[in-house]
């Protein structure tokens, strides 16, 4: 499967949510893993990160938070799962510093 973007964040904002049949691919994933990176322009800043998953793709549950402290250089955290839920979708809850930019990858 290839990598999928969640979100490209400057501000706090909800992704779109993501499907496995919106790829090409007819396999099954069961284990995901989710990885915010970055960073500021300058000085420091943080972020935080819902992961969140539904079966019905109306009502989401937060499956896991990735906070990040952000700085000049690219800063990075995830977690891994094993699961089968329908939709993902990450959601930037917060977003501070100059410059601020967070992308929210998810690969399974």
């Amino acid at each position: 499967m290839a990598q999928i973007i969640l979100s490209n964040a400057t501000t706090t904002a909800t992704g779109t949510a993501w499907h496995p049949r919106d790829t090409s691919s007819l396999a099954t994933y069961l284990f995901h893993s989710f990885q915010a990176v970055g960073n500021t322009s300058a000085s420091t800043g943080a972020a935080t990160v819902l992961i969140e998953v539904s079966n019905d793709g109306t009502n989401y549950i937060t499956l896991g938070t990735i906070t990040l402290t952000l700085g000049t250089s690219a800063t990075s955290d995830g977690f891994a799962c094993s699961n089968t839920w329908e939709y993902y979708r990450a959601k930037v809850t917060a977003i501070s510093g100059t410059g601020a930019t967070v992308t929210v990858y998810m690969k399974g």
